[in-house]
């Protein structure tokens, strides 16, 4: 796990011999999906080379934006201040989503809290909900994790999930949902959350949109058919329409197999038709 933290740049080396050099960049949510898709990639295109590395999807952006990427992997869609800044600088911002994805609320296995509603997690993540016994819980503070605020998982939990209030003050933000995920597993106290994608060794809570309806477990199928309340698309952001390598790489991450590597990383694929439908002609 430690290789899919932030600081690491994994490098995948391909033969001495290529024709491109391809760099992705951005969501830590998205690096295991970059990495698997790049392996596979480079398996049948050995004179291409993929690096691929973590920072978050604000990272990735900045990187597009100032020339420091081929491709910006983001696990939220660019801010307009984002989109503003491209423009100065004459890029032209061609974004394609390439994976769909849960954002599941991990706790200790111990903990025997089943589900909590939006509106719970929003108590709890602003602050207003403190200790576990106020949702059904044990009677014990409740320790607060989440990402850093240059993470495209945190600003959309903030968006859907806080409806944009501040995270509590007492929220311990950590580089990467891998990190999330290894200090909840070690805290009978904690919650968390992150890509689906992530859920190991941890219990993912089902969540309720409201107080009336039933909790929904995050899973392929519940994204897919969108019961599950928090799920969001995964993107591609190129420096305008890709050609080329580039091209024929992006319209191999959405063609089947290609989705099908996605859904054996733990990742939600396209439907079909959303699929072809962004494949560059």
């Amino acid at each position: 796990m430690k290789n899919l933290l932030i600081s690491a740049l994994l490098i995948l080396s391909a033969s001495a011999a290529f024709a491109g050099n391809i760099t992705i960049k951005g969501s830590d949510t998205m690096v295991r999906l970059g990495q698997r898709w790049a392996e596979e990639y480079m398996k049948i295109h050995k004179d291409v080379t993929l690096q691929v590395s973590g920072g978050g999807s604000g990272t990735g952006i900045a990187a597009l934006i100032n020339g420091g990427t081929d491709i910006c992997q983001a696990s939220r869609d660019m801010k307009l201040q984002e989109y503003a800044n491209a423009e100065s600088k004459g890029i032209k911002i061609h974004k394609v989503a390439v994976a769909l994805d849960g954002i599941a609320v991990f706790v200790n296995e111990a903990n025997p809290i089943k589900e909590l509603s939006l509106e719970q997690l929003r108590g709890i993540y602003t602050g207003s909900i403190t200790n576990w016994k106020e949702v059904g819980g044990p009677s014990h503070i409740i320790i607060v994790y989440g990402r850093e605020n240059s993470s495209g998982t945190y600003a959309y939990f903030k968006e859907y999930v806080l409806k944009n209030e501040d995270y509590a003050d007492a929220t311990q933000t950590l580089p990467g949902t891998a990190a999330v995920v290894n200090a909840v597993g070690q805290d009978k106290f904690g919650i968390g959350y992150g890509g689906l994608a992530w859920s190991k060794g941890v219990k993912a809570l089902a969540v309720k949109k409201d107080e009336k309806t039933p909790g929904v477990e995050p899973s392929m199928e519940t994204v897919i058919n969108a019961t599950y309340p928090i799920s969001r698309e995964l993107y591609w952001f190129f420096n305008g329409a890709p050609s080329g390598e580039l091209k024929d790489f992006l319209n191999w991450a959405l063609s089947a197999d290609g989705q099908k590597i996605a859904e054996e990383t733990d990742y939600v694929p396209l439907p079909k038709e959303k699929a072809e439908s962004s494949t560059i002609k």
